[in-house]
């Protein structure tokens, strides 16, 4: 069974960048399709980012598109999602998750989870 850790979260301003990281162990990643979800304080899940097995194809939701690029790089064994022009309402807990089997067009089906980093943006 793979492990998730997300990093590289932190407390920023406005319309700077940060590029959170998710490592895996106990297995590798290339079996799976990967995605980045967020809560809100009070708020739900929701699906920010996902990356096909390949990497070849991505997929964003809009409130993020132009903004946040999520890559992988097999040899590391992990995943990135390089967010620039950091906005208030994108504070929230990040979450990097694996999904085993599946298409990236769909935000459901991801099987394991990391613990989740924090992103706090001030205005």
């Amino acid at each position: 069974q793979v492990q998730l850790v997300e990093s590289g979260g932190g407390l920023v301003q406005a319309g700077a960048s940060l590029t959170l990281s998710c490592a895996a162990s106990g297995g590798t990643l290339s079996g799976y399709s990967m995605g980045w979800f967020r809560q809100a304080p009070g708020e739900g899940r929701e699906f920010v980012a996902s990356i096909s097995r390949s990497g070849g194809g991505t997929n964003y939701a809009d409130s993020v598109k132009g903004r946040f690029t999520i890559s992988r790089d097999g040899a590391k064994n992990t995943v990135y999602l390089r967010m620039n022009t950091l906005k208030p309402e994108d504070t929230a807990v990040y979450f990097c998750a694996a999904k085993p089997f599946g298409t990236i067009s769909s935000t459901s089906g991801y099987r394991y989870w990391g613990q989740g980093t924090q992103v706090t943006v001030s205005s």
